[in-house]
This record gives structure tokens, C-alpha cells and sequence, in this order.
């Protein structure tokens, strides 16, 4: 079946910190190489260590059978801060779920950071959009090094923050920006173009049951693998918020890439919060523009939840 989702190919990093939605957001830009073209997935430590991100990120490349995709490990810890990790959502080893075998494909040699500044300097200005998923140590640290790629990056596309929803490793931060608001600082204000995917919409992203079965019904390797990955990510959220299934946060970085229709949002002025002990890592967002500050981001409040499901969906089914 032709896809009904068509749009010019992007030449995209992912840096990620797997995690089963980061795998699900890995495995939905392998699945669209008509629209998108990964140059390369870097790693940082994020929801777990740095050796587990770089293992993890290879594993599902492995998954998908793309294991020409170039992985390379980045920071092992945040610019300023000791690494706060979430084992308590995905599990000790950030994949819990499917039983998945170690990756036989290589690591790269070449650092994160350096294989970011020297991408980015070797395309054309405007030609690279930076897809992070975690925490933005890599970015930033890209940013301080070469500060002369800030001319050159077309967009970065980021889950992170919140505004509405608040907070879900604090009751003011969201868990990517909480573990090195320093790093998120420094993207923010870097004049780069940025549209972010907050808790505001990767709470609107649910999987629920039939959506999950739907997953589940693909009798594929990769469908049984993220039905599994969903059903173990799944738990915390019921549990904590209640909710019908899992928000799937990250895949909305490469579903708003494919297919931005499905998304809304506005041109806001944010700023993150790095002095205060209570509201640290929070992503001030000045959704109602009372700040005078200018827009800095376009942050997306709303999705088309069933489109998106519906894209992730048939994308999986070429895996």
C-alpha cells in the first residue's frame, strides 16, 4: 500500500537515550527512508547509562535490520551535574519488555559530539535537522565546541519540557530537561529553529489496548517486539497517571517530521530553569505571550492522535 504521507526527505541525527519509546521512534524513521534519511544515531545517557544507550540504540537498528545505520556514543554525563537515570520506568536495562539479542554491529570510534559538529559541517548549510530524544547534553556540548554549526543546523526537533502537564520527574520538570537543564539552556538560546514536543502532546500520544493489539497483529518480529516494549512501559503510567495505556513520547519527534500536519502548536518564547532547588529543569513556557521575551520555539500543544497512530502503524508494518 502507497503511503498517503509524502514529503521532502530530511536528512536527520537521532540522539537518543533508548528507552522502548526512543526505540519506537528509531524504528518509525528505519521504516521512511522515502522521507527521511538517518545520517546517524548518537547516544547520551539519559533514562539509563551511557554503555546501555549505545548498546540499546544498536539493538534496534539490529531489530529493524538496518544495520548499516552508523551509532556512535556520546556524553556519559550531563555538563554540570551528576546523571539522574529512570530504571524506575524502563527497567534496568532501558528495553525491558522483549527478550532482544546483544548487537553484533560496531559502535563507531568517533566520538558523538565530533561526528555531529563534522555532519553538520559537511552538508550544506540548512540540509541537517538534529532529532534529540533525551537529554541534550550531546547537542549542547556540539554547540559549545563548534558554535559555527549553529549557522549551518536547519532545525532541531526535540521531545522535551512541558507546560501544561508540568512536571513527571519533578512536579515542575520534565525528565529530559530536569537531567541537564544546563545543556537545555544552551539550545534554547542558540537562535537555532526549534519546535519541541512536550508532555502537553506526548500525552496525547496513548497506546491503548486496541492500539497496542494493533501493534501486536503486525506477526512481525518488530510488531511483537513494541507491543512488548509498550506493555512493560505501560505499567508506570497507568499507575501514575491513570491513563488508558503508555504516552509513545518520542516517536512524535520523527511523526512531526513526516507528517507536521498531524500537529499544532505555537511560536513561544521558553526558558529553562537552572538556579532554582524547586523548579529546576522546568521549561517556562510563555504559552499566553505575557513576557515580552520573543519566541524562541514553536512548542506543540495537540496532535491528531489517531493519524499518529495510524502512520506508526503502517510505517511498522515495512519493517
Amino acid at each position: 500500500m502507497k503511503s498517503k504521507f509524502i514529503v521532502q526527505q530530511r536528512k536527520i541525527i537521532i540522539d537518543t537515550d533508548p528507552g522502548q519509546d526512543d526505540a519506537v521512534a528509531i524504528l518509525l524513521a528505519l521504516a521512511s527512508p522515502e522521507e527521511i534519511e538517518v545520517l546517524g544515531i548518537t547516544a547520551v545517557a539519559g533514562n539509563v547509562p551511557l554503555n546501555l544507550t549505545k548498546k540499546n540504540a544498536r539493538i534496534v537498528c539490529e531489530l529493524a535490520k538496518k544495520t548499516d545505520i552508523k551509532v556512535f556514543a556520546g556524553c556519559d554525563t550531563p555538563m554540570k551535574r551528576p546523571l539522574v537515570t529512570a530504571e524506575h520506568v524502563h527497567g534496568k536495562t532501558g528495553l525491558d519488555g522483549p527478550t532482544l539479542p546483544d548487537p553484533q554491529m560496531p559502535l563507531q570510534k568517533q566520538h558523538a559530539v565530533d561526528f555531529i559538529i563534522e555532519t553538520v559541517r559537511n552538508n550544506e548549510a540548512g540540509t541537517i535537522t538534529l532529532c534529540p530524544l533525551g537529554p541534550l547534553t550531546n547537542i549542547a556540548t556540539a554547540i559549545e565546541k563548534a558554535p559555527d554549526i549553529k549557522e549551518k543546523v536547519q532545525e532541531i526537533v526535540l521531545m522535551g519540557g512541558a507546560y501544561f502537564e508540568v512536571g513527571n520527574i519533578t512536579p515542575t520538570a520534565e525528565f529530559n530537561i530536569y537531567v541537564d537543564p544546563e545543556a537545555a539552556e544552551i539550545v534554547f538560546q542558540s537562535n537555532i529553529k526549534i519546535t519541541v514536543l512536550p508532555l502537553d502532546v506526548t500525552h496525547k500520544a496513548l497506546v491503548t489496548k486496541a492500539r497496542n493489539d494493533a501493534f501486536r497483529a503486525l506477526n512481525s518480529p518488530v510488531g511483537k517486539a513494541v507491543a512488548e516494549m509498550t506493555d512493560f512501559f505501560e505499567r508506570f503510567d497507568k499507575e501514575k497517571y491513570g491513563s488508558d495505556g503508555a504516552p509513545l513520547h518520542d516517536p512524535c519527534v520523527i511523526a512531526y517530521i513526516l507528517s507536521p500536519d498531524l500537529f499544532s502548536g505555537r511560536h513561544i518564547n521558553v526558558e529553562v530553569e537552572t538556579q532554582s532547588e524547586l523548579t529546576l529543569g522546568m521549561t517556562v513556557a510563555d504559552w499566553w505571550k505575557v513576557s515580552g521575551r520573543p519566541p524562541n520555539a514553536y512548542f506543540i500543544g495537540d496532535l491528531d492522535a489517531d493519524g499518529f497512530f495510524s502512520l506508526l502503524t503502517e510505517r511498522l508494518t515495512r519493517l
